[in-house]
């Protein structure tokens, strides 16, 4: 088995990657973050075997049927790792509002649900061997998990104001690192697709764009995070602010209840929450 040149490239990007990484571990153990982190610290050390562990085919020269299931199995446990990173970080950005990170919660459950109910239904739907179903659902799962990563990212650019955070701060970052990957990664893929001669310099590409993301998270999660505005003292309003109290106003036993009885459906609860909301903002 000869390797080439391309692939001594992607060697040796993911052998930085594993150090970068690694020294990531390091830093959220010494620092002593992982009560903060640790999803993050989960999904670090996972993807720092899962570089070494994809090198091993290339060493043994093992048979193309084991590197082609190792590939996607590494793959889907780093999608679900990174999806649970992902309600890490909103968790985070919304600290000081109890209430709505009980609807987050609750939204990614439901959102975990469907990731799973639509992954398996592509895979009965789709025809052919049991290596072109799992093809066919990890490549579904894996786009999901990155567009929800470029939404987070949005979202964080769109509310950063509002909820007083900094991009200094370690979960801005990472946020920011995983969104320009799963951009970079989103656009790689459709041009592999058109463009199949130069499949390996998109790799290439993507590898090392992701190197540059551990690098950030390395770099950020060394310094110290700067101390966050605290918006619940500011003198305006924020909508933030009234969604959390009017969701807690309609909380029972700590759980999240958007009806005032047990005889009104789910939407009426809803619409009178906003309506609480926005006559609370008329108000004021």
């Amino acid at each position: 088995m000869q390797i080439s040149s391309t692939q001594w490239t992607l060697i040796a990007v993911a052998l930085i990657c594993a150090a970068v990484q690694g020294f990531t571990l390091r830093i959220l153990r010494n620092r002593k973050m992982l009560s903060d982190f640790p999803v993050f610290f989960r999904y670090s050390a996972f993807c720092a075997a899962a570089g070494v562990v994809s090198l091993l085919p290339y060493m043994f020269f093992c048979s193309k049927q084991v590197y082609f299931y190792g590939y996607w199995v590494l793959t889907t446990g780093t999608m679900v790792l990174e999806f649970a990173v992902l309600y890490e970080l909103l968790v985070n950005a919304l600290k000081p509002y109890a209430a709505l990170i009980d609807l987050g919660k609750m939204l990614f459950r439901w959102a975990a649900v469907f990731l799973i109910l639509a992954t398996l239904l592509t895979a009965f739907a789709t025809a052919g061997s049991g290596s072109s179903k799992m093809i066919a659902a990890s490549e579904l799962l894996q786009r999901t998990v990155r567009l929800m990563q470029c939404g987070l990212l949005l979202l964080f650019f769109g509310l950063e104001k509002r909820l007083g955070l900094s991009w200094r701060t370690h979960s801005m970052s990472i946020a920011l690192g995983l969104g320009i990957y799963a951009g970079v990664d989103l656009s790689t893929s459709y041009l592999v697709d058109r463009m199949p001669a130069l499949t390996g310099t998109f790799h290439i590409l993507a590898n090392l764009v992701y190197v540059g993301a551990a690098s950030l998270w390395a770099y950020s999660l060394a310094k110290a995070e700067p101390a966050r505005s605290n918006v619940l003292d500011s003198p305006s309003r924020l909508i933030f602010q009234r969604w959390n109290e009017a969701l807690t106003s309609y909380s029972i036993r700590g759980e999240m209840a958007f009806a005032s009885s047990g005889v009104e459906s789910f939407l009426p609860g809803v619409e009178q929450t906003v309506d609480r909301i926005l006559a609370r903002k008329i108000i004021q």
